[in-house]
């Protein structure tokens, strides 16, 4: 069937719902001032009343939120959709979507919302993008990783797009002292490989290791049905990123994932940088990597643009890449084809 790819026009509506977390009273200037920076931009904007509750861990109940997410994925008038940011229990909604009767539209963000992106494209064949949250682009300027996802959300099919490596990460949030472009980048960034320099082809499909775990078994991850119906069994080129789990819980997952056939056919793993990653009796996350290249036989790269670690790069699960890691710096290039 093949890879369904969205369109944003220029002149898009973006709808803002929140399919994980909404925001506390207290929160709501950084919303307010994203969207002002979206509409300053051009974008006509849409905000559903889920952005503006927090109970109990989540915006509104499951049937709620699902609500509000699949009328706007209905909705031939919203070109996109952009959660405020991510969460913790998205994975309640799931069960509560209409997959079937999508709209294809470019979804965005990261974190909790990588449950939703993931499930979307393994379900229905639709490309969703990795990437920067809208909360995170209230700042008078993006850096220039972060500001790719224009670009590459209005990468035309059969079109192709390049991204390379930042030159600086942030180390930790300091939300109380923001810099112009939100971030405070000062930690020069090093893409590195667990052996030889890296060159590897492949379909990308990804998210936040910690919530997409969940999605192993159910409906919603069926990676194998994923590969014969809508990529022709070609190659998956996977993309993890570790926001709260130490090394022992990482590694019990990532050999989860491998039982559970999700690094069936799989060119390359690449890792994002993470805080978590705490190392366990001197078992440490190199020593992840390692056991998992040693028993899939592929390369690994880690340390990347993507995650709780800004900037990170754009990527669209489905997506053709190639893939290049060398001397520290790595490119990916992503193809919009079927």
């Amino acid at each position: 069937m093949g890879i369904t790819y969205p369109v944003l026009p220029s002149s898009a509506t973006i709808g803002v719902t929140a399919p994980s977390s909404g925001l506390y009273k207290e929160q709501y200037t950084l919303l307010e001032r994203a969207i002002g920076r979206m509409e300053d931009k051009g974008y006509k904007i849409r905000v559903g009343d889920t952005c503006w509750t927090q109970y109990k861990a989540k915006s509104a109940s499951a049937k709620i939120r699902a609500f509000e997410l699949n009328t706007m994925l209905q909705d031939d008038l919203i070109d996109m959709i952009f959660p405020p940011w991510g969460g913790e229990l998205l994975i309640e909604i799931l069960e509560h979507l209409d997959f079937e009767n999508i709209k294809p539209k470019w979804v965005l963000g990261y974190s909790d919302t990588s449950v939703l992106l993931l499930a979307m494209t393994l379900k229905a064949g639709i490309a969703t993008a990795h990437g920067t949250n809208i909360i995170d682009l209230r700042g008078s300027y993006a850096d220039p990783t972060t500001a790719m996802w224009e670009k590459v959300l209005k990468t035309k099919k059969n079109g192709e797009i390049i991204q390379y490596s930042s030159e600086k990460y942030q180390l930790e949030w300091r939300h109380e002292n923001e810099t112009d472009c939100v971030f405070h980048l000062t930690e020069k960034t090093k893409w590195k490989t667990v052996s030889n320099p890296i060159f590897a082809k492949g379909r990308l499909l990804g998210g936040c290791i910690d919530v997409i775990r969940h999605l192993i078994g159910t409906p919603y991850g069926n990676v194998r049905n994923f590969q014969k119906q809508f990529i022709n069994d070609e190659p998956i080129i996977w993309y993890l990123e570790n926001c709260e789990l130490h090394t022992t819980d990482l590694r019990r997952t990532l050999v989860q994932m491998k039982l559970a056939g999700w690094f069936d056919h799989c060119s390359a793993i690449l890792f994002g940088r993470s805080p978590a990653n705490q190392t366990v009796a001197d078992y440490n996350v190199i020593d992840v990597y390692m056991d998992l290249a040693d028993e899939l036989g592929i390369p690994v790269g880690y340390d990347i643009d993507c995650g709780h670690m800004p900037p990170q790069m754009t990527f669209v699960n489905g997506a053709y890449a190639e893939v290049r890691i060398y001397n520290s710096a790595g490119m990916i290039k992503q193809r919009f084809i079927e």
